[in-house]
């Protein structure tokens, strides 16, 4: 007969177990700080691999997530971009950053259409009547997000090579512009997360474009602010997405179109910034929500 191994991981030295035949019972002892950092990772780790196999067996939701980037790039560069005056040089070299940003500020959509789903299907119930750590719902939410967010960029980016983008700022330049709009994504995920857990259906999530829609046109993403109205450019200009944009133009060494306002010219500064403060505020709104749902 082979020996079964059985893992208890309520303490930290290791037993040795009794001669002779039978089980092997290995006793891993740990205090509870660390059995609950254990059973948080993996019980994180479980629901992201629920979501990515959602993705494997419904590949329309892969299709529409990362298609609608690629027809978006396709659509303002062709139809509208010879009539887009750019600041400087081609409008694709203005356009592809803002791109960029929108596909990731548009994501948090996602994430609350997901979030009211399984919440409206009891699949957020079963996981309160489960013994996992309560962490786990809403940071596997995030980490899923985070995944399918770099796998939107890395398609994104190639779609925006074949057309003509490239990228000026050298490697770091470039591999800190992306890191920024991951972290704007980022950011945006638990607004999504909290979206999800108070609205009560997922046509009431459906209206949530109508705040998403004027979130990203009312920014830097397709124009420069300067060519608005002063009123709404000023509203425009402190929009945190368009500090990404513009933080994002300045390291891809694109072109980037400053009024000379602070907000503009500390575009970098600021990319960092917001995401931080969004962050601060709707992480802990989502924990909340979620801790009371569960109650």
């Amino acid at each position: 007969m082979s020996d079964t191994a059985v893992r208890d991981v309520s303490t930290r030295e290791q037993t040795p177990a009794p001669a002779g035949p039978g089980p092997v019972v290995l006793t891993v002892h740990a205090d509870g700080r660390e059995r609950r950092l254990y059973w948080a990772v993996a019980d994180c780790w479980n629901v992201v691999r629920r979501g990515l196999t959602h993705y494997q067996r419904q590949p329309i939701n892969i299709v529409w997530q990362l298609g609608f980037p690629i027809l978006s790039v396709l659509l303002y560069a062709y139809v509208f971009g010879g009539a887009m005056k750019s600041p400087g040089g081609d409008y694709r070299d203005y356009l592809m950053p803002g791109m960029f940003v929108m596909t990731m500020a548009f994501g948090f959509m996602g994430t609350a259409m997901t979030v009211v789903a399984d919440s409206t299907k009891g699949v957020i119930d079963r996981f309160r009547s489960m013994p996992m750590a309560p962490s786990a719902v809403v940071s596997g939410r995030g980490v899923t997000d985070i995944l399918v967010a770099v796998a939107e960029l890395a398609i994104l980016a190639v779609t925006a090579v074949l057309i003509g983008w490239r990228s000026d700022g050298g490697f770091f330049g470039t591999l800190g512009a992306f890191g920024l709009l991951v972290l704007l994504r980022f950011s945006l995920i638990w607004i999504g997360v909290w979206l999800g857990l108070i609205v009560p259906n997922a046509e009431a999530a459906g209206g949530l474009y109508a705040v998403a829609f004027p979130l990203t046109m009312v920014s830097s993403i397709f124009v420069p602010t300067s060519s608005m109205p002063d009123w709404l450019g000023t509203v425009a200009a402190w929009n945190p997405i368009s500090s990404t944009a513009g933080a994002t133009r300045e390291l891809f060494g694109n072109p980037v179109a400053s009024d000379g306002s602070w907000i503009q010219e500390n575009a970098v500064l600021m990319a960092v910034a917001w995401p931080l403060v969004l962050t601060a505020i709707f992480l802990p709104l989502a924990v909340r929500r979620f801790q009371k749902l569960s109650r």
